[in-house]
């Protein structure tokens, strides 16, 4: 449906980092970088560019919440470890979340900015390699 997203930040060097850190369990890193803005794509990204856009916005922005792919429950669970590491606020330690569906595995944090980030695997246990 979309083809990137952009994500307002106060403070955008800090946000890398973080990004940076959390995300890389989940194979996602920067890719590209300019004064006012930072690029991250995961490795599976369509055409290897920028899916998310961290900007550097005037004010503090309005938090949103985005919900990253995870392979697996493992990387769930490292996405959680890594944000915690990185300074986000816990929002919701690992596990099932039946209210959405049996095998909704998610975990949460608040990062930056105020921002409800989530790594969220749709797949059975059992299915998992």
């Amino acid at each position: 449906m979309f083809d990137h997203l952009g994500l307002p930040v106060t403070e955008l060097e800090e946000a890398r980092r973080f990004y940076e850190q959390a995300l890389a369990p989940l194979g996602i890193a920067v890719v590209k970088s300019y004064p006012d803005a930072a690029g991250l794509a995961a490795g599976r990204g369509h055409r290897g560019e920028q899916e998310l856009w961290l900007t550097r916005a005037d004010h503090a922005p309005t938090p949103l919440h985005i919900a990253f792919a995870a392979a697996d429950r493992a990387q769930v669970d490292a996405f959680h470890r890594a944000a915690l590491a990185a300074g986000a606020r816990d929002n919701g330690a690992p596990g099932l979340r039946p209210q959405y569906h049996d095998h909704y595995y998610g975990a949460f944090v608040i990062g930056p900015d105020g921002h409800n980030l989530e790594a969220v695997c749709h797949e059975a246990e059992e299915t998992q390699a």
